[in-house]
């Protein structure tokens, strides 16, 4: 998710070290350290301006949430969410879900998230998808034993492809909703851009799953 870019974005999240890690990969293996407690770490792929990571840190206050996310522009906008209402369970993290494996050591994570990747529509472009084999085996390096992935889209098309990747590639799918929305679980926290696209008539899809 794209915003206008914003006048010295990076300048202003490096303000804020105890909020925003611009350099990950010095915290490998030790972002436990970075929290007042030592519950479990999960983590959004692709955090957005940050509602969804904000409502899901109010919903378990006992798990700290760390959100990735590449553009500052973009960052800036979930950073100021956390300075009008401060969370201690949460740190931003500028980077790429490319280089997870260099963030996050072996069996760290206890869950990730997934919300509204770019479907990268075109066939040749697959292998850019968030659901992807590529990134698939990323999140496997990371996460704990059992740990979920939790994925949503209002895009069919990438909705369909994750669906059978994870099963070729052997995860168990826990639950596969093509509506979520027609019977809207009552912890099911939306991104920005999902209550965006429902209002406007969108279906939304969400897997949870797990490497077996």
């Amino acid at each position: 998710m794209r915003l206008r870019n914003i006048t010295d974005a990076k300048k202003k999240l490096g303000c804020h070290p105890d909020k925003v890690i611009l350099e990950p990969t010095k915290h490998r293996g030790q972002w436990s350290a970075l929290f007042e407690n030592g519950g479990p770490i999960y983590l959004e792929v692709g955090m957005g301006k940050g509602q969804f990571i904000c409502g899901m840190s109010d919903q378990l206050p006992g798990v700290n949430f760390l959100g990735i996310e590449k553009y500052d522009s973009v960052l800036l906008r979930a950073l100021q969410k956390l300075e009008q209402n401060p969370r201690r369970n949460i740190i931003l993290i500028r980077g790429e879900a490319e280089n997870l494996e260099s963030y996050f050591a072996p069996n760290k994570i206890g869950r990730i998230y997934i919300n509204f990747p770019d479907p990268w529509p075109r066939r040749r472009d697959a292998k850019k998808r968030l659901t992807h084999i590529g990134f698939l085996e990323k999140y496997r390096a990371i996460l704990a034993p059992q740990a979920e992935i939790q994925f949503k889209t209002d895009d069919k098309a990438l909705f369909d492809f994750t669906l059978q990747h994870m099963k070729e590639h052997g995860l168990k799918l826990d639950r596969i909703v093509t509506d979520l929305h027609a019977d809207e679980p009552s912890d099911n926290v939306r991104t920005e851009y999902e209550t965006s696209k429902s209002g406007a008539g969108a279906k939304i899809y969400q897997l949870v799953c797990r490497f077996g």
